[in-house]
């Protein structure tokens, strides 16, 4: 596989992630939540160690598709050192959040919902730091907003969380 075809893959997990639990069964229960989320997190791990030896060796990584070529606008993901040290980080956090996500959460909880923006949030972050122009980031950035204001109104049967 193509170093640079890897950032799809990257930037699409997190995604794929949140819609399969979405139309994951309604009880579906808290540690095959967790398990699925973890595993999405661990498969971002595995691709940003799999892009370590070419980003390391300077090259950057760089996937692109048009998608207004009159206007000069494209879906591009871009990985250099930063961008990997970044998603490393990502995607390395997300494993440990939902490691302690899936004992912290009560078994009442809805554990797919919590795990479902979570990694709406680990998408919209790695989308960030791939984005490849301006206009791709500020969608990024703005799905990040969204995914925040869910996490946090996670327990809405709470006022705080619903203030």
């Amino acid at each position: 596989m193509r170093a640079a075809s890897l950032l799809v893959w990257l930037a699409a997990l997190p995604f794929a992630g949140a819609a399969l639990l979405l139309f994951a069964p309604r009880r579906l229960s808290r540690a095959a939540a967790a398990w699925a989320a973890g595993a999405v997190a661990a498969a971002g791990c595995a691709v940003v160690a799999a892009s370590a030896a070419d980003v390391f060796a300077g090259e950057v990584l760089r996937w692109r598709i048009d998608w207004l070529p009159p206007l000069g606008l494209a879906f591009g993901l871009r990985m250099d050192g930063l961008a990997w040290l970044f998603a490393a980080l990502i995607c390395g956090i997300g494993v440990l959040i939902v490691l302690y996500a899936g004992y912290y959460l009560h078994d009442d909880d809805p554990a797919p919902r919590f795990f479902l923006f979570l990694l709406l949030f680990m998408g919209a972050m790695l989308g960030v730091v791939l984005a490849d122009n301006l206009l791709l980031l500020a969608v990024f950035w703005e799905l990040t907003s969204l995914a925040s204001f869910l996490l946090i109104g996670y327990w809405r049967q709470r006022a705080e969380a619903r203030e």
